[in-house]
């Protein structure tokens, strides 16, 4: 019930069949007639109470309101199965509230498919114990209910494993549109991540204003009480005729198709995304470039108009490579048709995902701020063959990082001409390689790198490394090999990724 995806509209019968089972079949049938007009599931709900053990013996004979309106609408057992027929039969979901333990385990046996707790029940333990030993999906409106009162029962069903939906409800019947305290259902959403939240209503019939504000809200279950008047049976003040229930359905189908897509992005059409492309600006190269050249930030400017096929600044990011395809002039776009890209977002939080639970397995905190380096020497596809992660702790006149090796990894010779580095070895183990001499380096294994001596490492099984240096130079780093040294985007830096 309350995982399906389809809008679930509730009809609530009540005594609404005035203790006349041919007047109730055709109050259900004449409903049937307006339901299958529109796409929604519904439900027809009845009422049962066990008179002869629900009212008191002193009230059985009473004038009181609604004891007299409970004796006067009383059914033989019998009529009420033909009831739960006749909803059967004309495609709707049978549903019923007890308001005794006794109505219970008639529920069952008459064949209804869902079970309400009322307004007035919730919290009635006895009852909801009896309820909750069936195997019947459970519906309960909390009208009145306190937070303590809620928590109590959502916690009572959830550790009992019902499948069970909360309905915000104000209990005054006809209930003024002014009091329908609506954000109620935003507070229950929040209070209860996961659980379903519907809607019961008994707001004037006419009045559809609040189905459409409750399905903005994300309510996919509504109620409303139904009468059918005739020249002998009137309906009450907060009960729907089918004209009525008519228009509260084309309501809600409107406000439906309004809201539009739930629960995922919205597609946009193809309308908005011209719109929007046409107000963009576009990448323009700064310089002639060649065939094969990797396009990074130096090489561009971004300007107003954007044209046809080309790559605009919200295309632009430091996850995204371009390159050439063809020679590419000056003040000329960057396109499709001369370009071709390649998007390395996931492949960075695949490494951001694996540096956490380095760090993790290592028992290493990082302060939340850190700055992450993603050094992939040669090219981001090869980083998990040569590369490193650094995370920036401190970068003053000292430098403190944590440098992370994940396993088969190896981090290029290269050389400082300034900066002397210190080495301790916080997790795994590691090979390293100072001037041509190899030393293998454990846990607690303390190193120092002077400047100018070349430096490799690298780690079989994976190692966090603390570096404790003089001021970190951005442009104090040597590869021994050339070709590193020239390439543009072998970095990534992530600032929020903690």
């Amino acid at each position: 019930m309350s995982n399906e995806t389809q809008p679930l509209f509730v009809l609530e019968m009540a005594n609404n069949h005035m203790g006349d089972v041919n007047h109730g079949i055709k109050l259900i049938e004449a409903f049937a007639d307006v339901c299958q007009q529109f796409p929604f599931r519904f439900g027809f709900k009845m009422q049962y109470r066990d008179l002869d053990t629900y009212l008191h013996p002193d009230a059985l004979g009473s004038d009181l309101h609604y004891v007299k309106r409970f004796n006067d609408t009383r059914l033989p057992p019998e009529n009420r199965r033909k009831l739960v027929e006749a909803i059967k039969q004309n495609g709707f979901l049978p549903i019923c509230t007890p308001f005794d333990n006794a109505s219970v385990a008639q529920i069952v046996e008459d064949g209804f498919s869902v079970i309400k707790i009322a307004s007035c029940s919730f919290g009635d333990w006895p009852l909801m114990e009896e309820i909750a030993a069936t195997n019947l999906p459970i519906i309960a409106s909390c009208a009145g209910a306190s937070t303590d009162d809620i928590d109590a029962v959502v916690s009572f069903l959830g550790h009992r494993d019902k499948e069970f939906t909360i309905m915000h409800c104000v209990a005054e019947y006809p209930m003024a549109p002014e009091i329908a305290q609506l954000n109620q259902i935003d507070y229950l959403q929040q209070r209860y991540p996961g659980l379903s939240v519907g809607f019961s209503t008994h707001e004037p019939p006419e009045d559809a204003n609040l189905v459409r504000m409750a399905i903005a809200k994300g309510c996919r279950l509504f109620e409303k009480h139904v009468a059918l008047p005739t020249d002998e049976y009137s309906a009450n003040a907060y009960s729907a005729t089918p004209q009525q229930v008519q228009s509260w359905l084309a309501n809600a189908q409107e406000a439906f198709a309004f809201c539009g897509v739930s629960g995922q992005r919205a597609d946009p059409t193809d309308a908005e995304k011209e719109s929007l492309f046409s107000l963009r600006r576009g990448i323009f190269l700064n310089k002639d470039l060649a065939e094969g050249s990797e396009v990074s930030a130096e090489d561009v400017y971004m300007a107003f108009p954007t044209q046809p096929g080309q790559i605009t600044a919200n295309d632009w990011s430091k996850y995204r490579n371009y390159t050439l395809t063809t020679d590419a002039s000056k003040d000329g776009p960057l396109d499709n048709q001369n370009s071709t890209s390649k998007d390395v977002r996931s492949e960075v939080w695949k490494i951001v995902q694996a540096v956490k639970e380095a760090l993790v397995d290592g028992n290493i905190v990082v302060p939340g701020k850190a700055d992450l380096e993603i050094s992939h020497h040669y090219g981001i596809e090869n980083f998990y063959e040569t590369g490193i992660t650094m995370i920036t702790v401190v970068n003053r006149d000292y430098c403190k990082k944590l440098i992370v090796v994940l396993p088969g990894q190896n981090h290029p010779e290269q050389y400082h001409n300034r900066k002397e580095e210190t080495f301790m070895v916080l997790e795994g183990n590691l090979s390293l390689v100072l001037d041509g001499a190899q030393q293998i380096c454990e846990v607690g294994d303390v190193v120092t790198v002077k400047p100018g001596v070349r430096h490799a490492f690298s780690s079989v099984d994976g190692a966090v490394i603390e570096e404790l240096s003089s001021t970190h130079y951005a442009d104090d780093s040597f590869y021994t090999d050339e070709s590193i040294n020239t390439l543009k985007n072998r970095k990534t830096l992530l600032t929020y990724w903690m």
